[in-house]
């Protein structure tokens, strides 16, 4: 009995291969992907790899690339989103989205507030620009906006002043992890010791 091999090769006994022509082949340009286009290949990501809970829509709240932004969920005491308001607040670290995709930006800052958090970082500092000059004008900024808004480790937001950005930046007040969250249980029970 013949092998597989020795088939093939009978089958294709009478085969001429093509010959390489020396033509030039010209490459059509590669074009940027559209949202539609991103979205449905994040979305064929398998799941179980994607532990990033914010979401992206196809759309977002329409954000103007000057608009001043804020936003402060309960729980948090007035005085202190004032000071956030006004940068009193130094962050503590920083991510620059400038240039960045949508859904790298996507994952970059799920990245960046899971590190904060972890690291006890309380105020943190988004550079999303404004994108005045771009195709869609505050498109990467609205969607900064929306992640903020929808991720439970954001207690507040607001735009920075000026001279850290102003309408292009945005300063975030972050949860405080269960340590953090202990310490000033402790400090607390202390510092009521000392007053009786």
């Amino acid at each position: 009995m013949a092998s597989d091999d020795d088939l093939f090769r009978q089958e294709m006994a009478d085969v001429t291969p093509i010959k390489p022509d020396n033509r030039v082949q010209e490459r059509t340009p590669r074009r940027e992907p559209s949202i539609r286009e991103q979205l449905r290949r994040a979305a064929a990501v398998d799941d179980r790899k994607d532990r990033n809970p914010l979401t992206v829509p196809e759309q977002v709240q329409p954000v103007g690339p000057l608009d001043i932004v804020g936003l402060k969920k309960d729980g948090v005491q007035e005085g202190v989103y004032r000071k956030l308001r006004l940068g009193k607040y130094e962050p503590q670290d920083v991510l620059d989205l400038h240039r960045v995709r949508l859904m790298d930006a996507h994952n970059l800052v799920q990245q960046f507030l899971e590190n904060a958090h972890n690291n006890g970082m309380r105020t943190v500092l988004i550079s999303h620009g404004k994108g005045l000059h771009s195709e869609r004008p505050g498109f990467l900024k609205s969607y900064v906006l929306h992640w903020l808004e929808e991720s439970y480790l954001v207690l507040a937001f607001h735009s920075t002043p000026a001279n850290r950005g102003g309408s292009g930046a945005t300063q975030v007040l972050v949860r405080k992890n269960g340590q953090a969250r202990q310490r000033n249980r402790e400090f607390f029970i202390e510092a009521g010791k000392h007053q009786r």
